[in-house]
């Protein structure tokens, strides 16, 4: 059975490498957890939340699924941003999707993807909602709008649930962003999208 030696020896050496530059990082970060940040990207290994925005570890709480979705039966999803908003109390919640998503990708595919397809058809309702917009599209530019359709569509559940909702009655500085990634050029698109009270999410 592999030990995945290799792993473990780029572990050692990333963590004598962090205590050279900083010796105090270690015993510092493990004294408490106080990101600003929420980040609710997808899985995809190419895009690693506190790199891209070059953030340090303890810098950004991270939740991520296939396609950084969010709805209201995902317990997974609710629970970090229950904790985030409530525990950490961060101040921003950006939900980070990327194009060329393989998500995105396989729900607009006509094929069997066996259980995932449940977790598709979240997206295959966004598509439905904003047919008229991706209609007559090439289909990169269709994949791509779907890809930012989603995003969008995703700020407002992160919005429309009842933990954020309340931190906004309480009065909670919290801002919910939009954004995405090209993985192609490394550059995050600003979605303007942000979404800071219930007023806010009622008048778009």
């Amino acid at each position: 059975m592999s030990t995945l030696k290799h792993l473990f020896d780029s572990n050692r050496q990333w963590a004598a490498d962090v205590k050279r530059d900083n010796p105090e990082f270690f015993s510092e970060l493990s004294k408490q957890q106080a990101p600003e940040y929420l980040w609710i990207g997808c899985s995809d290994s190419r895009v690693p939340a506190n790199q891209i925005v070059r953030l340090p570890p303890g810098e950004v709480f991270v939740h991520r699924n296939i396609a950084n979705i969010v709805v209201h039966t995902d317990l997974n999803c609710l629970s970090v941003i229950q904790y985030a908003v409530e525990v950490i109390k961060v101040k921003h919640i950006v939900v980070c999707g990327h194009y060329g998503c393989g998500g995105i990708k396989a729900a607009m595919e006509d094929q069997d993807h066996g259980l995932m397809d449940n977790w598709l058809g979240h997206i295959k309702d966004v598509a439905r909602s904003h047919a008229h917009k991706l209609e007559g599209l090439a289909y990169q530019a269709k994949q791509d709008l779907l890809c930012e359709l989603n995003i969008i569509e995703q700020v407002s559940n992160v919005c429309s649930s009842t933990i954020v909702k309340k931190a906004w009655k309480s009065g909670a500085d919290l801002t919910v962003h939009g954004w995405v990634y090209g993985i192609n050029d490394g550059i995050i698109k600003d979605l303007d999208t942000s979404i800071s009270s219930t007023t806010q999410l009622e008048n778009r």
